[in-house]
């Protein structure tokens, strides 16, 4: 404990466990730091308002208001973005290590709480905090000079000596900069190929797994298993492993869209026959759960795209439609046709020489609506939109990948108490207008 706080640097321990709080508070303030304790998310913030911490050690799992939370509002106000927040979890999942780093996170202490490794990270931390703080001061300072030696008649050697030095600064500072977004690359394809890799290696056991459940389902049908207790136990057994199969599925299709840059953009005929496949053959089960009804018509304007991605994207939207519809759930499908010249079109996409625009495709359901907040998580990856609902969270940010791969745009269109209206856009195909009025 060499390293010691030169001036008191003031913490905000953010914890709903007293006993926790207790260790850490006593050893922080021995150590030189000015301590100050939040026990939730809603104290945490308040605080942060009067107080403006030098940094924050923020437990994840709290109630009401979770660390997640807490620090995606601090990061979204520009007077406490700057703030470094180490996370205090038990949490040792990438996701959510991953989602922590993505809200701004600076760093993760794992719990239970090392104190050498907690004034280490801290003491770090803070450094490089300071280090930012002087670094924008010190910017500020140069704009500053900037402005006042332009509007003076001083020697022009000096100036010109002066801008010559920064700007040797500036390229220093872009040559870091592109270091550092090299090697941020880096990590992100390495992540990547972890993600296949796990995801791979755990398919093959799991539809052993899978196969095997079944048979012995089969036996315990044919009487010879006589209690119904065990039926019942492979039963689940069975639906927990195929939530697992599809979850992995879901991520191999996420990162396979990802990653591909060879595919065969064809005119995408019989729309309505691949819907209704989609349905006959993947929501058959979840429609009878849930007693729901889909409306498909015969004909669709005719646009273009990969039709296995496109039937991606039709599953998941009305899969996600019989999630989150009305009691029971009435989804509508239908398709529009935007002009090329309109706002709606994806903006800065060229539709390759096709004079036809865009086709808008849509799925409008009689559910409650979606509020602000919950809109802004759709389309994220590993989200829910509410508690309860089966699912893995990656179906909407499939349909994202899958449509601007394909060079269109997802969106919502939604109303409290009127429904949703989940729609996609891709290329209109050529002389489409004429293939539309004869199926008409």
């Amino acid at each position: 404990m060499n390293d010691s706080p030169i001036r008191k640097d003031t913490l905000l321990i953010v914890d709903d466990m007293p006993d926790n709080v207790a260790v850490l508070f006593t050893f922080l303030t021995n150590t030189g730091f000015s301590v100050i304790i939040a026990q939730d998310g809603e104290d945490a913030l308040q605080t942060v308002k009067l107080a403006h911490p030098d940094l924050i050690l923020l437990d994840i799992m709290m109630p009401r208001m979770d660390g997640f939370e807490v620090c995606r509002r601090l990061k979204a106000q520009p007077d406490t973005r700057a703030i470094p927040i180490i996370f205090m979890t038990a949490l040792a999942e990438t996701v959510d290590k991953v989602k922590g780093f993505q809200l701004g996170a600076a760093d993760y202490i794992t719990k239970p709480l090392q104190q050498e490794e907690v004034l280490a990270r801290v003491t770090a931390h803070l450094r490089i905090y300071k280090l930012q703080q002087q670094l924008e001061k010190q910017n500020q300072q140069l704009k500053e000079e900037m402005v006042i030696r332009e509007n003076v008649e001083a020697s022009l050697q000096r100036t010109a000596g002066l801008l010559a030095n920064r700007t040797i600064e500036l390229q220093d500072r872009s040559e870091a900069l592109q270091k550092r977004t090299e090697e941020l690359e880096k990590r992100n394809a390495e992540l990547d190929s972890f993600s296949r890799m796990v995801a791979h290696d755990l398919k093959s056991p799991i539809a052993g797994m899978l196969g095997l459940l079944r048979v012995l389902q089969e036996q315990c049908e044919l009487g010879i298993v006589i209690t119904k207790k065990p039926i019942v136990w492979i039963d689940q057994l069975t639906q927990l492993t195929q939530k697992v199969l599809s979850i992995i599925d879901a991520l191999l299709l996420l990162a396979g869209i990802s990653r591909a840059t060879k595919f065969e953009i064809r005119p995408l005929n019989g729309m309505s026959i691949l819907i209704n496949q989609v349905i006959k053959q993947r929501l058959v089960e979840p429609l009878k759960h849930c007693s729901g009804e889909v409306v498909v018509p015969d004909h669709f304007p005719l646009a273009q795209g990969y039709a296995p991605w496109v039937e991606e994207v039709w599953f998941n939207y009305l899969s996600n439609g019989l999630k989150y519809g009305g009691k029971p759930p009435r989804l509508e499908v239908g398709a529009d046709e935007i002009p090329s010249s309109s706002s709606v079109a994806p903006e800065g996409k060229s539709d390759g020489g096709n004079e036809d625009g865009f086709i808008r495709f849509w799925v409008r359901d009689n559910g409650a609506g979606l509020t602000p907040e919950l809109q802004a998580r759709l389309f994220i990856p590993f989200t829910r939109l509410h508690r309860g609902v089966e699912g893995h969270g990656l179906g909407l940010s499939i349909v994202r990948q899958i449509v601007e791969k394909l060079g269109g745009t997802v969106g919502v269109e939604t109303e409290i108490g009127q429904g949703s209206t989940f729609y996609f856009t891709l290329p209109a195909y050529r002389d489409h207008r004429k293939v539309w009025e004869e199926l008409k």
